[in-house]
């Protein structure tokens, strides 16, 4: 089960409303059992919700983690999670980190064909392997900042969106 902190947090007037859904979460994973949540962006549960008088995410799941009545995957930068989850001892003994190196251009590849039928769906159009091999070559030549397979889907799917909005455009 995918939990979006952002999603939680939209919406919170008064303190303890977040504090509360995070709660109600933890129940319900409870409650169903062998449940493991997967948090994108794991190093915002530090300081998410907090606001004076509140306590972050954090430390709501801090007791549950330690008495081991959850699971949670979590995916974050090595920085971030340095800067964020190694600095509270508990919460860095909840975690084992592990490293994933980017996908070298072959698994990108692998990675992009399996997206591809959702994608073609999507944007009502095909998508040729040479598109998904010029995709990966042209993100990593142009694209510095950011890691395979995700620059080069974005790319597949910026063009893809840009093609279908020339086919509804013309007379």
């Amino acid at each position: 089960m995918s939990v979006d902190l952002t999603a939680m947090l939209a919406g919170t007037k008064y303190r303890g409303d977040f504090e509360e859904r995070v709660k109600c979460v933890l129940h319900e994973v409870q409650r169903a059992g062998n449940v493991i949540l997967f948090i994108d962006e794991l190093h915002t549960i530090v300081g998410a919700g907090s606001a004076e008088g509140a306590i972050d995410a954090a430390n709501i799941l801090k007791p549950a983690l330690g008495r081991d009545e959850l699971q949670i995957i979590g995916a974050t930068t090595l920085e971030e999670y340095r800067k964020y989850i190694e600095k509270g001892a508990a919460l860095e003994r909840s975690f084992q980190p592990v490293r994933i190196a980017e996908p070298t251009p072959e698994q990108s590849l692998l990675i992009l064909r399996g997206l591809r039928e959702r994608l073609e769906a999507h944007h009502r159009l095909h998508i040729t392997d040479d598109a998904l091999r010029k995709a990966i070559t042209l993100s990593v030549r142009y694209i510095g900042d950011r890691w395979l397979p995700d620059k080069a889907i974005d790319l597949v799917d910026e063009a893809a969106s840009r093609v279908r909005m020339q086919a509804l455009v013309q007379p």
